[in-house]
């Protein structure tokens, strides 16, 4: 699967976390900003990177704005903004 084009799911309004998926070449990376940053900032980013890569991802820019998601909450997140991208392919 590939980031073919800028999506997104969640927002900040939710009180849970906001993706956005950008193209990037040769490259995965995560831009996180957390409320909980200390505590679980490197849990959220590993996190977001694993499901990425079960996905088959391997190149791509996510930018997330966490409130305290659930870690199910942010893989869903991560999966609908992956399908918004690559329908907006398609459009």
């Amino acid at each position: 699967m590939k980031i073919t084009a800028p999506s997104r799911a969640g927002s900040i309004e939710s009180g849970d976390i906001l993706i956005m998926l950008h193209p990037l070449d040769k490259r995965l990376e995560v831009d996180l900003e957390s409320k909980v940053m200390a505590q679980f900032g490197a849990h959220i980013k590993a996190l977001i990177l694993t499901t990425l890569k079960e996905k088959g991802v391997q190149c791509g820019r996510v930018i997330a704005r966490d409130s305290g998601a659930l870690d199910y909450t942010i893989k869903s997140r991560v999966h609908t903004a992956l399908v918004r991208s690559m329908e907006m392919e398609a459009v």
